[in-house]
């Protein structure tokens, strides 16, 4: 989040101070494509830019420039161009623009969609730094983007806006909640551990739902207790009070999902624990709810890793049900999807290494390998899932004791956290990427104070 600002910020002086650029024979670039997942704030990062600099903005979704009518969007283009050059100088901003700028088709150039698109080419190119006009855009589909869009000279800068990490989301609750009346149990810190992979706008929601939860119980203040509702609200849906389960039902999900949360405990590679419920939210009847961590890579020991915790919930009970249940087909499809990546993308496959079948275009369906290699992927992704359910019901079975404590604790608070595990099992014996990475953020702050 921090370089997204830093490369904003130097649009802004590129709109406040062509000159400073140009007298050293430097081209102000003419565009920057914002690139990053819904709600990361794109457009109130292009926004700011134009606030910033204190000049107009002009905004546009790609999807009003995509007509049925021939010359429609083009036209559309010319007058939104035109209007910016008058009141140069300006940001003109294009949010959605994969919907105007998807890759040519093969069909000539008479369609409406290349037509719109080779006006907003013609149109970038008919500006520079002299003419005070700065495009912006915003997309989550880089990949789909016309290549003649991307290329210098066009959208000159890719500002990468990523999902914010731990220090950004709790700088971002501690923004909202001030127009939100709290009590004194509401931490900042844990609320941010608890909303991995939220943007910015899904913690504005959790936000809102808790303030509502909170007057809903007619209350002074937003205590914890509603944030924690919210977050799950927000994640996992509504809790689902219509469902009747019986003792016994409750127990084996409680089994389940104590399985999960003893491998993830004792796997170096596992992400980190945030919280376990067996409080049935749509179709979920039970969660183990962890913290994602920002990589650069993954290792072959951090997929095995993985998929050992996806089988965690079926490996518990067989062992401790005698019986195995529906509940584990989306571990199955998780475990089942990493492995097959390991086979066929990142060549760490016993029978098949070093080779990967990567191929982000699709290809319509083709597939570049023999049904003989077709079998072979198939052997190989089983393989990996069912040693690693072997390796769970291994683990689980060691921790036997243990695992029947997280099982009557479920039992008896439905919802549990990371504190609550690290008392049973005793505290990790390696650190975290996520803690390694805040000592890393941590010492560079210090040194640059």
């Amino acid at each position: 989040m921090e370089e997204a600002k830093q490369e904003v910020t130097e649009i802004v002086d590129f709109l406040k101070n062509p000159e400073k650029y140009s007298r050293l024979g430097g081209r102000v670039p003419k565009g920057a494509l914002l690139v990053g997942p819904p709600g990361t704030g794109k457009t109130m990062l292009a926004k700011a830019v134009a606030g910033e600099a204190n000049v107009p903005f002009f905004s546009r979704s790609g999807s009003q420039f995509v007509e049925k009518f021939v010359g429609v969007g083009a036209s559309r283009v010319r007058e939104l161009f035109a209007e910016a050059k008058e009141k140069a100088p300006c940001v003109v901003f294009i949010d959605e623009i994969d919907a105007v700028g998807t890759k040519r088709s093969n069909e000539g150039f008479n369609s409406e969609h290349d037509q719109t698109l080779n006006q907003l080419l013609t149109e970038m190119d008919g500006i520079d730094g002299a003419s005070g006009v700065i495009v912006l855009a915003a997309t989550n589909r880089e990949d789909i983007l016309d290549d003649a869009l991307l290329r210098p000279g066009r959208f000159d800068r890719k500002v990468h806006v990523t999902l914010p990490a731990l220090t950004d989301r709790e700088a971002i609750f501690k923004v909202h909640l001030k127009k939100v009346k709290v009590d004194e149990t509401v931490d900042l810190t844990q609320l941010a551990r608890q909303t991995p992979g939220m943007s910015g706008a899904e913690i504005a929601n959790v936000c809102n739902e808790a303030a509502i939860l909170a007057a809903r119980q007619n209350r002074e203040a937003v205590t914890m207790a509603d944030f924690n509702e919210a977050i799950d609200k927000v994640t996992l849906g509504l809790e689902n009070k219509s469902m009747l389960m019986t003792r016994q039902d409750v127990y084996e999900t409680a089994v389940h999902e104590a399985g999960h949360t003893t491998t993830i405990w004792l796997l170096e590679h596992a992400a980190p624990l945030v919280k376990i419920s067996i409080v049935p939210r749509g179709k979920a009847l039970g969660v183990n709810m962890t913290m994602p961590e920002e990589r650069v890579g993954y290792t072959k020991q951090a997929f095995l890793d993985e998929i050992c915790s996806f089988m965690g919930g079926r490996a518990a009970e067989e062992l401790f049900l005698g019986t195995i249940g529906t509940g584990a087909l989306n571990d199955m499809q998780q475990a089942t999807r990493i492995a097959r990546s390991m086979v066929m993308y990142y060549g760490m496959s016993e029978k098949m290494p070093n080779i990967s079948y990567y191929d982000p275009q699709g290809q319509l369906g083709q597939r570049p390998y023999s049904d003989e290699r077709a079998r072979l992927i198939d052997e190989e992704t089983s393989r990996i899932v069912n040693e690693q359910y072997e390796r769970a019901k291994k683990l689980i079975s060691e921790h036997a004791e243990q695992h029947h404590k997280v099982v009557d604790a479920l039992m008896e608070k439905e919802v549990i956290f990371a504190a609550d595990v690290e008392a049973i099992f005793g505290k990790r014996p390696w650190k975290s990427r996520t803690e390694q990475l805040m000592e890393v953020a941590e010492a560079r702050r210090k040194s640059q104070h």
